[in-house]
């Protein structure tokens, strides 16, 4: 088996291992996290309908005024911005997916951010 495909079939494991536990519905949505090198996104998902309820991303116009993309105070930004869009929807709980990433860095700086703007996980 080439490297690839194995460092793909061990992210597609330990994303399952993490959403076996996090399962999203119409009260407790899931947040969701997908960070690359340059940038990070997160979006809340109600599985049980299968839709994005709210998203944000560091490469929205208003969120990437100062240049800065994929470090942890941009991470922090997406938190509250996601943490704002997600009170103004009126959901509070949601269940935290981080997927195949480690629960450090960026993905850390978001998730502290989330909590800090009024998100319950």
């Amino acid at each position: 088996m080439n490297k690839q495909k194995f460092i793909a079939k061990q992210r597609k494991r330990r994303s399952n291992h993490v959403r076996r536990k996090v399962r999203g519905n119409a009260e407790r949505p899931r947040l969701t996290i997908y960070r690359s090198n340059n940038n990070i996104y997160c979006q809340i998902i109600d599985d049980e309908a299968g839709r994005t309820l709210v998203s944000a991303s560091s490469r929205d116009k208003d969120l990437r005024a100062d240049g800065t993309a994929g470090n942890c105070e941009a991470a922090a930004k997406i938190g509250k911005a996601i943490a704002e869009k997600a009170l103004a929807a009126g959901l509070k709980q949601v269940c935290f997916d981080r997927g195949h990433f480690r629960y450090n860095g960026r993905v850390a700086a978001l998730a502290t951010a989330a909590r800090e703007g009024g998100l319950d996980f």
